[in-house]
């Protein structure tokens, strides 16, 4: 019976988070008349892709397509590359302020960014970088790499340090040792970073208001879909459509990493 319980508590919880997501994409594949129907139905009888249409049509779509790629794909390498080098530091080095540099990386992971808003927009207008692209991937690696130490730093310190050792005796040098033993089993944690990272900078919208202001040719597809009601008023089929168009990458990418994604975060969390 506990079991049981427990089964049918999962199935809730899980049919109760899914169903705005399966709803989303019902409505973006109904006709209008459907959608408009007093009595709701939960299969398109008739699918239609005149919705898919009408958002990719719409203005703009090409370009914050393009600009959130850009600025995601730049802003999760960076934070990929430095926050590597930062987790083997503090996972195999003992160096002074070891201690005082984690307690800042865990102190940047709990800190609200929403709080940083007012400053970041301060130094974005004092040294012009405001409307810029380029200052938006500085915000966003900034935001992904304090959970990318914690992570890898955790994954590193699970791998036996005897690996390398024995590499080393072998005749390779420190680095090569990383690259050849170490870097292949860390494959599991990457995949688990760089997924949060990605969805953590694709669905960002308060800073991308706060920093594109003028030039609106540089903002990202979240503002372009909260402005997409604005444009087509209500029309809930090319707004479901929309929505579904801005969370199919984040979907794709989870499913083609999902099996490594699981492991990458528990490894993570083995020692700290």
């Amino acid at each position: 019976m506990r079991r049981f319980a427990l089964n049918a508590a999962a199935v809730a919880v899980f049919v109760m988070m899914i169903f705005p997501v399966y709803w989303m994409f019902l409505t973006a594949f109904k006709p209008t008349a459907d959608i408009q129907a007093e009595t709701p139905t939960f299969w398109p009888a008739h699918p239609t892709f005149d919705h898919f249409v009408t958002a990719i049509n719409a203005p703009g779509f090409g370009t914050y397509w393009r600009n959130s790629l850009v600025v995601t794909l730049v802003a999760v390498l960076l934070a990929l590359v430095v926050s590597l080098l930062a987790a083997f530091a503090v996972a195999r080095m003992r160096w002074r302020g070891r201690g005082a540099f984690l307690v800042g990386v865990f102190a940047a992971q709990m800190a609200p960014w929403e709080a940083l808003l007012v400053p970041v927009f301060i130094i974005a207008r004092d040294t012009g970088l405001l409307d810029s692209l380029a200052m938006l991937t500085g915000v966003y690696f900034m935001i992904t790499l304090p959970f990318t130490i914690v992570t890898l730093r955790g994954f590193l310190a699970a791998i036996p340090l005897e690996l390398e050792e024995a590499a080393q005796v072998d005749g390779c040098s420190r680095t090569t040792a990383f690259r050849r033993v170490v870097f292949p089993l860390l494959a599991p944690g990457l995949m688990a970073t760089s997924l949060f990272g990605f969805i953590t900078a694709w669905n960002e919208f308060a800073f991308v208001n706060v920093l594109i202001i003028k030039d609106q040719s540089r903002r990202t597809l979240p503002v372009w879909l909260s402005s997409f009601r604005d444009v087509f008023g209500t029309d809930w089929g090319a707004t479901m459509a929309a929505a579904s168009l801005f969370a199919l990458p984040a979907l794709l990418l989870f499913l083609f990493l999902q099996r490594r994604v699981g492991t990458g975060m528990t490894a993570g969390a083995v020692k700290g």
